[in-house]
Parts: C-alpha cells; sequence; structure tokens
C-alpha cells in the first residue's frame, strides 16, 4: 500500500509546509526530489511542490506567498500536461521555456530536479533524464542580464561623464597645429599651439579625455549587473512544502529530499521509488482483474434477472416448480 502525504477534498487550494535549518546552495547544486501519485487519476489539479525562504510565513501560506523555486507536474484537461520548472529570480518568477510533460497515469512517479552551478539544469522523471540545459538560455534570462547590464553600464557612464558637458563650450588647444618652421624659441619664447572653441554639444559626440570603452574595461567589474550566480544560488533556503489547487483530490506526495550529492538523490530514489514501484504495478493488475470479475458477475446477474422477469418472478418461478 501507498502512503504519504494526501488530498482528500474536492476543490480546494491545499498549503502545508516543513521548516529546516537555513542554508544557501551558493558554488553546490541543489538537488529537489520527491514522489507524487495521482491516486485518483488526475483531470485537473497541481502535484508540485515549492522551495521557501527560511522567513516565510507558514501559518498564513498561500498564493502570494514568496518561493525560490516551483517544480512537479501540473494538470488540467487535455491542454495542461506539464512539469513546471519556476525560478524567482530579481522579484520575479521566471518559467522555463521548454515544454517538459509530466506523467498522467495513477502510478507514484519520481520527479527530480537538478540545478548546478555551471549554469547547467536537469530534470528527471522515474530516473530518467527528460530535460536538460541552461539555466541562463532556457529561463529566457539572457536578455534580462543585457538589459541590467545596458542599465549599468549607462548609469556609470553618465556618473564618470557628469560635469564634462559642463567644459564642452571652453577653448581647447588646436592639436593639428605644428610649430613654424621658421620659430625661434629665444627670440618669440615658447611655441603654443593655437586656442579653438569647442562646438555645442550634440548627441554622439563625447567629453574629451574619456575613451568610454577602455574605462568601461576598467570598471566593469564593479557594476551591479547580474553574475550568472545570480541564475542559480539561493542565499536562505529553510522550509519546503506544497501550495497548490485541486480539482479532484487523492494526490500522494512522499519521499522528499533536498541534497547537493546528485549520486545520493539517485540511490535514495532506489530505495523507495525504485522498492515499491514494482509491487504497486502488480497491486494495480491484481485489483484490476478484480474489479473485471466483479463486472462480469454484475453483468451476468443483470442478464439472468432478465430472463426470469426480475427478483420477484424468479421466487415465484421457484414455488411454483416446488409445488409440482
Amino acid at each position: 500500500m501507498i502512503k504519504g502525504l494526501q488530498t482528500t477534498q474536492n476543490s480546494r487550494f491545499y498549503a502545508i509546509s516543513a521548516r529546516f535549518k537555513p542554508f544557501s546552495n551558493k558554488g553546490k547544486t541543489l538537488i529537489i526530489q520527491y514522489t507524487v501519485k495521482h491516486e485518483q487519476k488526475m483531470d485537473c489539479g497541481g502535484g508540485y511542490i515549492k522551495l521557501f525562504p527560511a522567513d516565510v510565513d507558514q501559518k498564513n501560506l498561500n498564493g502570494k506567498s514568496q518561493y525560490y523555486i516551483m517544480f512537479g507536474p501540473d494538470i488540467c484537461g487535455f491542454d495542461v500536461k506539464k512539469v513546471h520548472v519556476i525560478l524567482h529570480f530579481k522579484n520575479q518568477y521566471h518559467s522555463n521555456k521548454k515544454s517538459i510533460r509530466c506523467k498522467v497515469d495513477g502510478f507514484t512517479h519520481l520527479y527530480t530536479l537538478i540545478l548546478r552551478p555551471d549554469l547547467t539544469y536537469e530534470v528527471k522523471i522515474d530516473g530518467q533524464s527528460i530535460e536538460s540545459g541552461s539555466i541562463e538560455y532556457d529561463w529566457q534570462l539572457t536578455s534580462l542580464k543585457k538589459m541590467e547590464k545596458a542599465s549599468a553600464e549607462s548609469k556609470d557612464w553618465d556618473q564618470a561623464t557628469e560635469g564634462k558637458s559642463q567644459d564642452w563650450e571652453k577653448h581647447f588647444l588646436d592639436a593639428r597645429a605644428s610649430k613654424p618652421s621658421d620659430w625661434n624659441s629665444e627670440l618669440d619664447g615658447d611655441w603654443q599651439a593655437p586656442m579653438l572653441q569647442k562646438p555645442p554639444y550634440q548627441d554622439g559626440l563625447k567629453p574629451e579625455g574619456i575613451d568610454k570603452d577602455v574605462w568601461l574595461h576598467q570598471k566593469m567589474k564593479n557594476t551591479n549587473y547580474l553574475t550568472e550566480y545570480d541564475l542559480s544560488e539561493f542565499e536562505n533556503i529553510g522550509a519546503i512544502g506544497l501550495e497548490l489547487w485541486q480539482v479532484r483530490s487523492g494526490t500522494i506526495f512522499d519521499n522528499f529530499l533536498i541534497t547537493d550529492d546528485e549520486e545520493y538523490a539517485e540511490t535514495f530514489g532506489k530505495a523507495t521509488w525504485g522498492e515499491t514501484k514494482g509491487p504497486e504495478r502488480e497491486m494495480d493488475a491484481i485489483q484490476a482483474k478484480e474489479e473485471e470479475k466483479k463486472a462480469r458477475e454484475e453483468d451476468e446477474d443483470e442478464r439472468t434477472m432478465g430472463r426470469f422477469g426480475g427478483r420477484e418472478n424468479i421466487f415465484k418461478e421457484f414455488h411454483k416448480r416446488n409445488e409440482l
């Protein structure tokens, strides 16, 4: 028999969480793994879990509670049969742009999400890799990163050139001028190039004395645009839980695991889901045969009753035969 945390009432929201000692996955692989079974053969409802920051309000957990990661299956009708992989990034939630199909049968399945510090990720179902790639590109964060970078460059450039445009109208030495061949330094003194007046400021021109490309190269390490680690690191992970909606209840959640060891996650999956998947299918086959047998017997009873005109006529026929 499959045991676990099960939803029990139709058409309602569910919210439950468990707190643990806060940690950061900085520089480490983050693995989230659990099993989910839609015993009711789900037609509409969530089967995903969420990873929360340590300061989450567990008593008032709801759809507006901030989370770091949302991962797992979601089913609703014929259109939605997907695995959600949503990351919280720069105060926004970003979904994986790839369509990852979930399991839709009534058996228990093992779901695994792996986020690595080299910005690669992997989604597994029942120990088999079904999707993988780059966190930076598959969450459409590249454009966001470029926007942040451009914004930081522009801001720092404006700060560096502030006040330079105020001197734009001043005179400057004509660098193209050269000392005349008949110039006598002893008689005429030191030669200086003639002064020219700068033209009015125009867009596209840059203040004298600053090479933007060189300056930005030197200052880039000090800008505040997104670093690659922002894409997969969470500083204060402190709770895991369910916050979901189910039209038809009956889903069972179990074997929750958070670790940084891929080999251990695989071993744990085999020791839990791997040990029960065979017996579960055997039991399902036995139940299916019993239900089929019961259906045949009920069908045979209905046909028998039909031949004798119903239960009352069966008794009349029985007494009639005994009288004879």
